[in-house]
């Protein structure tokens, strides 16, 4: 991965920028040395029936090489993130997981039944799951705890 190679990613919407949607990119552009290109567009909402919606994120999800899934869509927005999330597992895209934001209740299995894997809102685990589900690329990288002997 490099600036030349970025990892193509989508994260699903419901045709909205909401707060976790945002804060996936704040995240992702605080990481150093991880380069992305977004391909998901909640901006572009076609107009038209449900048909023409599904068809505008299957154009989304297509060219891409992992899916972001944010579980926070999954009460008020089921049927739209389920599709997203099969089409993503049937176009063998892998697709990670976000746990609801700022909250202790459980994913809903429904969700982590669609998932490769499924990680808490923290920069470094996102990126890294993104890396190991896009590119099978080990991170290998190492926490150092300091401390002082009295």
């Amino acid at each position: 991965m490099s600036h030349a190679n970025p990892i193509r990613l989508f994260v699903t919407h419901a045709w909205e920028p909401a707060d976790d949607y945002l804060r996936v990119f704040e995240y992702l552009e605080s990481s150093r040395n991880f380069f992305y290109r977004n391909f998901s567009a909640p901006d572009r909402r076609p107009s038209g029936d449900k048909e023409a919606a599904k068809e505008e994120l299957r154009r989304q999800i297509a060219p891409v090489e992992a899916v972001i899934g944010l579980s926070s869509l999954f009460e008020a927005h089921q049927d739209l993130l389920t599709f997203q999330l099969l089409y993503a597992q049937a176009s063998q895209k892998p697709v990670v997981l976000l746990k609801p934001f700022g909250s202790q209740k459980p994913v809903p299995k429904a969700l982590t039944d669609l998932a490769d894997e499924v990680v808490d809102w923290d920069e470094r685990a996102l990126v890294d799951a993104i890396r190991r589900q896009a590119r099978h690329e080990d991170t290998t990288r190492w926490d150092t705890i300091e401390f002082k002997l009295d």
